[in-house]
């Protein structure tokens, strides 16, 4: 990496999804429903009763988590696949979206679950450091953090290992790793507060 990289803005993804609908085709590639697969059977508890998913993209992992929480907020910096994740869960009463920009945007309350799945190579290192201080007063004791990244080459700020080094890193004596699975493209790691 040669020099300091900046968090990117939601115009970019705002660019990305003009273009596409799914610019990472979440809905129909094997390696995402894999990875959701994965995703689930990673929640060390059957149920939570409240979680937030930050980036939450067209919804298509936020359906598959809603069936584990009693009430689930699903953020993203991108209206448009807001919209579509509002569609693609409309029969889920417990799912409300809400289009913020973390770290930068927040929401209030308390999480026993917190999903960061492909979003944390997004943001520069200041801003791990302020995700990692948000999620630290909003994790309630004994709840989990869980982070989902791709391993491979990026032109990201950070590649996936950065990101969720420097997060845990940033996390400091709050939440031990549970549970760290490295696949073939991505990495699963599991937190809980302590």
């Amino acid at each position: 990496m040669s020099g300091p990289r900046q968090t990117l803005e939601p115009a970019y993804f705002d660019a990305l999804y003009a273009s596409h609908s799914d610019p990472w085709n979440f809905a129909a590639s094997p390696y995402e429903q894999h990875k959701y697969a994965l995703t689930i059977q990673a929640l060390p508890r059957p149920r939570y009763q409240s979680a937030l998913e930050i980036g939450c993209s067209i919804g298509v992992l936020t359906r598959l988590l809603a069936s584990r929480c009693d009430a689930l907020l699903a953020i993203d910096a991108a209206e448009a696949p807001l919209a579509e994740a509002r569609r693609r869960c409309a029969d889920l009463p417990s799912v409300r979206f809400e289009q913020m920009f973390a770290p930068r945007q927040w929401p209030n309350g308390v999480f026993d679950l917190i999903l960061l799945s492909e979003v944390v190579y997004y943001l520069s290192r200041e801003d791990v450091a302020r995700l990692a201080a948000r999620v630290t007063w909003s994790l309630a004791p004994g709840g989990a953090v869980i982070l989902v990244h791709w391993t491979g080459s990026t032109d990201y700020p950070l590649s996936g290992d950065e990101a969720v080094s420097l997060f845990i890193e940033r996390m400091g004596s709050t939440c031990v790793v549970n549970h760290l699975d490295r696949h073939s493209r991505f990495r699963l790691d599991v937190l809980s507060r302590v």
